[in-house]
């Protein structure tokens, strides 16, 4: 009896049961049904809510780009369409893009006017070549006494000076061969000038404080334009005379230094440069100082002064192997 009662279940408590049972696992899956619904209305919201934070993060910033560069209307800011923030963040890259290449050319001619201007004033007024001189003349004033001293190069006897193993000519510029900040030679000296080149054919060039200088003439623009207009190399260099080594000249050459000859109108720099660096040195005086402003005609006349003065106490310039008596090359010019 037990085990029979046991065994016989009552229809009304299983049909009970069951229907518990179902509604359960109903209630389960309208649970999971609706959390499945709200976890992807809950993505899609931060989906649109992430968009909407884009945009306005994008409007926001092309508002700010707009306000601090100025480079749309007003009109623009009313049509602008957040919709559309694919090419209304186009036109901000091209527009900012334009802006800074705008800029870099902006900057790009302030660099060269504050060069001009530098290069202008470095040119009159040589105060690094001025204090690196004086401290070597004070140790010896020999640097600054030339080989050879004439008016200017018309006196020089190129083909002498070629006979007794010279190479090559190194010429500054202003007040040598061409008169202050002009890029045709001075003209009573083309004739010179030409049988220089005859007897050195290539070996002639320039060497000097403005054109060619990286600091002043730093794409070679200025070196170019004086090479077209004279038709005479400029070497390119890094340290302004008298200081720096010989190292360009050399390399352009193709020889040592004491086979070259230094030719310039200023003892202090271009005298004290070739003779620090065993060239043959010859001070020439200059062509115009009309258009040089006080400070450097009177730095000129204390240069000349001291010259002046050591050569009369006696003082010798350096030796120069090649050219034991420099008056051998010295002639009249022909008139």
């Amino acid at each position: 009896m037990s085990t029979i009662g046991a065994v016989h279940i009552p229809s009304c408590w299983f049909s009970h049961n069951h229907h518990h049972v179902h509604a359960n696992a109903q209630h389960k899956r309208n649970l999971t049904t609706l959390s499945i619904i709200n976890n992807y209305k809950g993505k899609e919201s931060n989906i649109r809510r992430e968009r909407y934070n884009s945009t306005s993060n994008q409007t926001h910033k092309y508002s700010i780009f707009r306000h601090r560069f100025g480079v749309i209307d007003t009109k623009d800011m009313v049509n602008y369409d957040p919709n559309n923030i694919n090419n209304n963040q186009r036109r901000v890259d091209e527009e900012r893009i334009e802006f800074e290449a705008n800029k870099e050319v902006r900057g790009l001619f302030t660099n060269m006017w504050w060069v001009d201007m530098k290069a202008a004033f470095g040119q009159r007024i040589n105060l690094e070549g001025i204090l690196c001189s004086t401290l070597e003349i004070v140790i010896d004033p020999k640097l600054a006494l030339p080989h050879i001293s004439v008016p200017d190069i018309r006196y020089i006897d190129w083909a002498e000076l070629h006979r007794k193993g010279f190479k090559g000519v190194v010429f500054d510029k202003d007040n040598t061969i061409t008169v202050p900040y002009s890029l045709t030679p001075w003209p009573p000296l083309e004739s010179s000038l030409d049988r220089c080149k005859l007897e050195f054919g290539p070996h002639v060039a320039v060497f000097s404080n403005s054109a060619g200088l990286r600091e002043y003439d730093h794409d070679g623009s200025k070196a170019r334009m004086l090479e077209n207009a004279i038709g005479i190399k400029v070497i390119r260099h890094r340290v302004k005379k008298p200081a720096g080594t010989a190292e360009e000249i050399e390399k352009h050459f193709g020889c040592k230094s004491s086979q070259l000859i230094m030719v310039g109108d200023r003892p202090f720099t271009d005298i004290v440069y070739g003779n620090r660096n065993g060239f043959l040195t010859i001070l020439t005086e200059p062509l115009s100082t009309a258009e040089e402003p006080f400070i450097v005609k009177q730095v000129r006349k204390l240069e000349t002064s001291f010259v002046t003065y050591w050569s009369r106490k006696g003082l010798k310039p350096l030796d120069q192997k090649l050219l034991p008596d420099p008056m051998a090359c010295v002639k009249e010019p022909h008139r």
